[in-house]
């Protein structure tokens, strides 16, 4: 075992929190004719009564501004064919959804085509946490999909799992 240190710098903290890995989610919209959205890789399951799950987003996100209007938002757990997807909508710039396959619901929720799971959700609350905000979501209607193995966020770098037999 390492000897425990101080965390003395945000370059510390970053790559003490990379050491865990996290799933990768898509958070999208559809705004009159053009797709909105971003990934996160903070994804937590809440509650069951009632249904709430949750995503962290760094203070300052323009995209983030731009979900939050929504009514509804769609959450797409990505897969690990998913990487080139989710490098692209993690770019500042650009079109984002170039080449991306996806469906829209009634309500404007936008699921990316082949992924482990989706879901509808509306926001319940923000809650300011340090540089992020922890955005508390209410599930409404969610599909999974079988086969998909998930895409991961480790070390900096996507990964995806091998199962152990």
């Amino acid at each position: 075992m390492n000897v425990l240190s101080h965390i003395c710098d945000d370059a510390d903290l970053r790559h003490l929190f990379g050491r865990f890995p996290t799933g990768v989610t898509a958070l999208c919209v559809m705004d009159q004719g053009q797709p909105i959205g971003m990934t996160a890789s903070a994804f937590v399951a809440i509650s069951i009564t009632p249904p709430l799950v949750s995503v962290c987003i760094k203070h300052g996100s323009a995209t983030w501004q731009q979900l939050r209007a929504f009514p509804y938002i769609g959450i797409s757990f990505l897969g690990d064919s998913h990487a080139p997807a989710a490098r692209q909508l993690g770019q500042k710039s650009g079109n984002r959804f170039s080449g991306l396959d996806y469906e829209v619901t009634p309500h404007g929720a936008l699921f990316l085509a082949n992924a482990g799971a989706w879901l509808e959700c509306s926001i319940e609350r923000e809650i300011t946490a340090g540089d992020h905000d922890i955005i508390l979501l209410r599930l409404h209607r969610a599909a999974t999909a079988q086969g998909i193995m998930p895409l991961v966020f480790h070390s900096s770098a996507f990964h995806t799992l091998t199962p152990i037999v």
